[in-house]
């Protein structure tokens, strides 16, 4: 890993979540000063105090909602991985203005401190559902990532960085199918899958943290990027896990809940007209016009209409034995399966 963490306090807001313990494992080998874990779970807080027993990991208990605790948890901190967020779809749908105060308002806050305590870069987590939102989830994630954008474009001259990253599912993170799936295996029960053909990214929680790292080298004020996945539908992901732990239980359609998609996407086509390919990634580059422009991309209207979007439709589908080849680089499995 880049030398540039050495001597340096890193603040992960949400902290006590999956990507928090992923970012944890990889960066207490490095040279870092310091890791802060905000969120407002103390007992979170306390299970992973116990586990990691390292005094470099200081917590701090707060809500990305309160500003004065947010600022007051950025004092001297030199980056920071915005993970705080409302997540879970369904939920979402029910209690919209709790999604809107976590996810745009709490970010607001992260960066409205970061600028206050001169913090040099900003990540912010984001993902697929922030793509032709149907859900509020997905609605307030997109509207992050304006906030962001929008609070990029008066970084000039400062030496900060505001940049984002947008996620398809990471794979046996907290609240995802697959830990929903094992335990419905264990216990003997049906698997319940929403549409055989739903399909969905995956993305390992290490390859989540390669996202976060390769836009935090890369980033410019404002760029958003996405890392290239495969995908697999809902169903070859049932069947592949039944087969992996050699169970038979019964798989059961419950159809599609609160605000699914048949599919996800990472970029949309007007985005694909400008973005980057980087190989394993694309760089999203902010609109840095200001509002005193008095044309659009007329030249680009025609290219528009030609771009495809990437979805998790047409980007690599995993076959079933693919899937059993990745859910077994998942911790989760392979200590079962020992």
């Amino acid at each position: 890993m880049n030398d540039i963490f050495d001597d340096k306090v890193l603040l992960i807001t949400g902290g006590t979540g999956s990507f928090g313990n992923a970012v944890l494992k990889r960066f207490l080998q490095t040279g870092i000063k310091e890791i802060r874990i905000f969120s407002r779970d103390e007992k979170k807080q306390d299970d992973m105090r116990q586990f990691y027993k390292n005094n470099k990991i200081k917590y701090y208990i707060g809500d990305v909602r309160n500003y004065e605790s947010i600022k007051s948890a950025t004092q001297g901190v030199d980056y920071i991985f915005q993970a705080a967020a409302l997540k879970q779809v369904p939920s979402c749908e029910f209690f919209p203005i709790e999604a809107v105060r976590t996810n745009v308002l709490g970010c607001e806050n992260v960066l409205n401190a970061a600028i206050e305590n001169k913090v040099k870069r900003v990540i912010v987590l984001s993902t697929d559902k922030a793509v032709y939102p149907i859900n509020a989830m997905g609605m307030s994630k997109a509207l992050s990532e304006k906030v962001m954008i929008a609070k990029s474009l008066h970084l000039n001259g400062t030496g900060m960085v505001f940049c984002g990253t947008r996620y398809g599912n990471v794979m046996a993170s907290r609240g995802s199918v697959i830990p929903l799936f094992i335990e419905q295996i264990k216990r003997g029960i049906q698997l319940t899958i929403t549409d055989p053909n739903m399909t969905r990214y995956m993305m390992t929680l290490d390859e989540a943290v390669d996202l976060v790292l390769f836009a935090f080298e890369n980033g410019n004020p404002g760029d958003i990027f996405v890392q290239k996945s495969p995908a697999a539908t809902i169903e070859i992901l049932a069947k592949a896990l039944l087969e992996l732990y050699g169970a038979h239980n019964e798989i059961r359609h419950i159809g599609t809940r609160h605000g699914e998609k048949l599919y996800e996407t990472l970029v949309n086509r007007e985005e694909m007209v400008k973005a980057e390919d980087l190989g394993n990634f694309y760089r999203i580059p902010a609109d840095t016009r200001d509002l005193n422009y008095n044309r659009f991309f007329i030249e680009g209207e025609a290219e528009i209409s030609q771009k495809e979007e990437y979805t998790s439709h047409n980007t690599y589908r995993l076959s079933l034995e693919e899937t059993k080849q990745l859910l077994l680089k998942l911790d989760m499995v392979r200590e079962d399966l020992l």
